[in-house]
């Protein structure tokens, strides 16, 4: 097989912000926490493959994910990938909404495309909000694969920002920041905009990835950094209760590199405890964006979670 470039040379596939280069058309699907925007593949049958980008993200991130795929001739079909709220297209994130809000919203929508059933990727915040559809829908849901997802320690050091950010101090350094940012209101992503006008976002970046990664993914984050919806996604964190992941039934796994600056590694350790089904794959050469740094291995285990199921 014919390997695309960025992987002879070690690479990463480009982000896109066009979804038809992916096959993939927009939809607004109007759900009890507002309008959401998705961008869906052509349905083939079958279960849907959910993808919820993390927090500073969009639909965009999962678009390495699908060129590799494309590329490299394997299989990301019966795509659904959600803008969360407070992002890309989506409407503003209540301050008043729970988790569980979000998770049903997801559910309702993925049934309004026509899927009696999914499996739920999520990166991130996208991590935990996956972990949550499948815990309250576990019916429907089939797989779960969680992409360097929010864990334990993130939510330790969203309540607790002094005793919980000592074990992720570059988390707990984000947030505060994120909160300043916030509270300026439109001015915060002004600064946002000077920060990445003045050249900066690839060295504020940089602790995010293994490796060199392709411009378009740091460009990204010029837009995709909003303090409004960061700090309000980290407020609906403070009150969730992680024991409802208990209630996932279906097979489950972590992809994340061996340097994440925003996990511990008693996070893994929390998981298993709630999900007996639970498989970790640490993978080398990858940060905290395995879908973009190490798509080989996300879409391993996304095919492994089909074939559990």
């Amino acid at each position: 097989m014919h390997l695309p470039r960025y992987v002879r040379e070690g690479g990463t596939p480009p982000l896109s912000d066009d979804p038809a280069g992916s096959g993939w058309r927009t939809v607004v699907i109007p759900t009890a926490v507002g309008d959401l925007t998705v961008r869906a593949g052509r349905r083939t049958g079958g279960t849907a493959t959910v993808l919820l980008h993390g927090a500073a993200g969009t639909w965009t991130t999962w678009t390495p994910l699908a060129a590799y795929a494309r590329d490299t001739g394997r299989t990301l079909e019966n795509v659904v990938a959600v803008d969360l709220p407070g992002w890309g297209d989506s409407g503003e994130l209540d301050p008043a909404l729970h988790v569980e809000d979000v998770s049903h919203a997801i559910a309702a929508l993925v049934r309004s495309l026509g899927y009696d059933d999914w499996i739920v990727v999520g990166h991130s915040l996208g991590g935990a909000v996956a972990l949550d559809v499948a815990a309250r829908a576990p019916g429907p849901t089939r797989g779960v694969v969680l992409v360097a997802p929010t864990g334990a320690s993130v939510i330790d050091a969203i309540r607790r920002p002094l005793r919980g950010g000592m074990r992720l101090p570059g988390f707990a350094g984000m947030l505060a920041v994120m909160r300043v940012l916030s509270a300026f209101g439109p001015r915060g992503a002004a600064i946002v905009e000077g920060v990445a006008a003045a050249r900066l976002l690839p060295l504020l970046t940089r602790p995010l990835f293994s490796a060199r990664v392709d411009p378009s993914v740091v460009a990204a984050f010029r837009t995709e950094v909003r303090p409004t919806a960061f700090a309000r996604a980290a407020r609906m964190l403070v009150g969730y209760d992680e024991d409802a992941w208990s209630a996932v039934r279906c097979p489950a796994q972590v992809v994340r590199g061996p340097r994440d600056v925003f996990a511990s590694p008693s996070d893994d350790v929390a998981l298993a405890a709630r999900i007996p089904q639970l498989r970790v794959r640490t993978v080398s050469g990858t940060g905290h964006f395995p879908h973009v740094e190490r798509p080989d291995a996300v879409l391993d285990a996304i095919e492994a979670v089909r074939a559990d199921r």
